[in-house]
Parts: structure tokens; sequence; C-alpha cells
């Protein structure tokens, strides 16, 4: 448990999610400049100092008092706060690709009943606010992780469709010198992603932490796949059975078509590679479901779905499948 008292100084959309728009939302200021103090015991999302930008820009509508408590406000945080010492991708870069649209539904709070009737055999939806993972998300920062599991043999798989070639090596390798940013001319196989294939008994230390969507279907049982992968990164398209899956830290752009329309792609070219040759071709009838999920949501893909992945970040994710 930690206390942070921070000044939150921000410019709010209502595309945007975090902890400034439900605060704008209550004060009228959604799309312009505000500043919010909170002390607060749970991880915030924007518990950073003030730029001075921003500063000078609150000031005019603040006063000189708004300075005193931008100057005197102390953060004391666990490491693990922000975005938790993981890489984000720099503007400009190939993999800093826009969203241009999201067309998979998001839904807060939903009961079992409204996800049993609308989206477990029907559709993908994003769920918000079913679970809080602040613990498990400090937990996941760069430092922690490494601190607690660098000395673990984690198994590597290629990111391509089938996954062919396994390679193991240290965490703090994998870490160090091969989480960098997705090369556009890389193929699948060229690239080594670490998703699934966690030994459950050597991260159990970490697993025990975290709070899955409570939604099951019967029959099922939930096993989870825990990843990392640096921006520009992900897995063509593939189908599997049904799942949740939750951004920890970063972004994860989805693709999804049912599993009735088969996506045109090549199994061994990267999602960044489909992206940049065949996404802009297709006619819109032809597009598949697609959004970013950030960090703390979660989103459910039905059973056979077919699905591909694109980190914009250093993205650290967790996967719950129902097998």
């Amino acid at each position: 448990m930690y206390v942070c008292m921070y000044v939150c100084v921000c410019v709010c959309m209502k595309e945007k999610a975090g902890c400034c728009l439900p605060i704008a939302t209550a004060v009228g200021a959604v799309g312009q400049w505000f500043v919010v103090t909170q002390v607060s015991t749970e991880f915030p999302v924007c518990c950073a100092p003030a730029p001075r930008m921003f500063m000078a820009a609150a000031t005019i509508r603040l006063g000189p008092l708004l300075l005193f408590v931008l100057w005197t406000t102390v953060t004391v945080v666990l490491p693990g706060s922000g975005e938790g010492g993981w890489q984000l991708s720099g503007l400009g870069t190939a993999v800093a690709v826009p969203e241009e649209r999201c067309t998979v539904e998001r839904q807060a709070h939903l009961t079992y009943s409204e996800f049993m009737q609308h989206y477990a055999f029907v559709k993908p939806v994003i769920l918000q606010g079913l679970t809080d993972n602040s613990r498990f998300r400090a937990l996941c920062s760069r430092e922690n992780l490494l601190a607690s599991f660098g000395d673990n043999v984690v198994r590597l798989s290629t990111a391509n469709t089938y996954s062919y070639r396994k390679v193991d090596l240290p965490f703090q390798e994998y870490v160090e010198q091969l989480l960098h940013p997705q090369d556009p001319t890389s193929l699948g196989n060229d690239t080594l992603y670490f998703f699934g294939d966690n030994n459950f008994t050597e991260w159990a230390p970490l697993f025990q932490h975290y709070s899955p969507p409570p939604f099951r279907l019967l029959g099922t049982t939930p096993a989870y796949s825990f990843g990392i992968a640096g921006a520009g990164s992900g897995v063509p398209f593939h189908w599997h059975g049904p799942g949740f899956s939750e951004v920890i830290y970063g972004r994860k752009r989805w693709f999804l078509y049912p599993p009735e329309k088969t996506p045109e792609f090549h199994p061994n070219k990267t999602t960044l590679a489909w992206l940049q040759e065949i996404y802009p071709s297709l006619a819109p009838s032809a597009r598949p479901l697609e959004c970013t999920i950030q960090a703390g949501e979660v989103l459910y893909f039905p059973d056979r779905w077919w699905h591909a992945t694109l980190n914009l970040d250093t993205s650290v994710f967790i996967s719950t499948f129902l097998g």
C-alpha cells in the first residue's frame, strides 16, 4: 500500500480512458485543460509531475495558488507506477500506427446475464471495471519482474501463425536484448515472442495476484498465458477457443473476424506487415472488427474467432483461455 499525493494536469477528450475523463466529465471540462489534486491508495493512471508547459496554461485559469500546489506536490510510489519502466513507442516510428476506428463494443460493469446473452457465443466485447488488478500491475513493472524472475528460463515462440520454433533463454536476457521495436521487414519466424509456455510453478507467485474476469463458460477451465512483447510485434491471424486478454502495460491493437470469414493474410508475415500491405486495400465490407485495448481493459473473444494482434508499445499482457 502507498500514498500518492499528486496533481493531474491533462486535456481530456471523450474517447480517451484514464483517471482524468470521469473527473473532467463531472466538472464539464472535457476538451479543456484542468487540474485535479488527489490522495490515492490505489495506483492512479495519471500520477506524474505537471510539465512546465501545462503549468503555465493552468496558471492562467487558476492563479498563484495553483502554482504553490504544483510546486509543493510530493509523489511517493512503489516501483511499477506510471508505465512501469516499459518503453513506449516513439511518435513517428513505423510502429506508431494511429487507430482509425474502433468497431468492438466497450461495456462497463457488464452483468453475467448480459455477457451470456449478447457476447459469449456471438461477438467480441471490451470489458471495463470488472476487476481491480492494481497490485498485479505493480508487480509487473520492469524492475519488479527482473528482480523476481530475471534468472528464470523462459520459452519464446516465433511470432507467426503456427509458432513452430521455440527458444529457451533467461528472462533477463529476453528483456534486455530482444525486447525491442519490431523491424517491419522481419518475417514472423524471425521474431521471438514471449507469450504462453509459462512455467506455472515458477510464475505462481505472480499469477496468484491476478484477478481474472469473473465470467465463465459451462464446461471450460481457465488457464493463464502471460506475455511481454516489444512495440510493433504481434501474432498474425489464427484462431482457438474462447478467452479473455487483459493489457497490464502498453496498448494492444486487435483485428478480429468471425469463424465463417477467413481473413486474407500470409501466415509468416507479421501483423505490422499485414497492416501496411493488405489492410489499406481492404473494402469496407472486408475489414475486420478492430480496436486498441488500453491498459486495464479486457477483450473477450468467442470460440474460433480469427484474430491478430499488434503491440503499439512495449506491452505486458495476460490472457485467460477457456479450454
